[in-house]
């Protein structure tokens, strides 16, 4: 698996390169420590995932060149900010994982896994950690307010643990194309551009 690590701090890009290639057996890391070098690298191979520092110099740009150049490419991008704001961000740019330096090592780990597996990963963000936990745990009821059919809310329910559409398959017991028309249909009334960011939307909207 060649995993292309962003990040400025050649400490860091040491210390998850070694993080990766224990956790993940016959992982090949390429550190680089720019945005265009993290170009370069792209054209010369593209790898199974990219983490990415978006305080590097050019960032967010390259965030949705990725995005648009090679759409099935996951990326997790590593942050300093732990606000929902810088999360929707990267979010709406195309990131499928955000993961706040502050998270423990383990975190980061289950984060990758996840992305790997095709779902998405939000952490506990600083606006939405105080936001009370909803009192039903009926599926559907934390999204009651949402213009969104049962159906929808209940699928909406999985996105927010992170299932990938096989996973949310065979929990609702529908068919995977089934599952891709609900969640685009969640996305667009949302006005969402990504399945982790119409969660997040989601989970403010219910804070309001």
């Amino acid at each position: 698996m060649q995993v292309l690590l962003v990040d400025a701090f050649p400490m860091v890009r040491a210390a998850l390169t070694a993080l990766i290639e224990q956790h993940f057996a016959g992982a090949q890391v390429l550190g680089v420590d720019s945005a265009a070098a993290a170009r370069a690298a792209l054209e010369r191979q593209v790898p199974r995932l990219v983490l990415l520092d978006l305080r590097v110099d050019g960032g967010l740009e390259l965030m949705n060149q990725i995005h648009q150049q090679h759409l099935l490419l996951p990326v997790v991008v590593i942050s300093g900010s732990d606000d929902t704001e810088d999360a929707l961000q990267a979010l709406g740019a195309g990131a499928m994982g955000y993961v706040p330096e502050r998270s423990d090592l383990g975190t980061l780990v289950q984060a990758l896994h996840l992305v790997l597996a095709g779902g998405t990963y939000v952490p506990p963000l600083k606006r939405l950690a105080d936001e009370p936990a909803p009192v039903s745990a009926e599926p559907g009821q934390a999204w009651a307010e949402l213009p969104l059919t049962p159906r929808q809310k209940g699928v909406l329910d999985l996105l927010a643990r992170g299932l990938s559409n096989k996973e949310i398959a065979r929990e609702l017991n529908i068919g995977v194309e089934t599952v891709k028309d609900h969640v685009a249909a969640v996305l667009k009334a949302l006005g969402a551009n990504s399945r982790t960011q119409a969660v997040l939307i989601a989970t403010q909207k219910r804070g309001r």
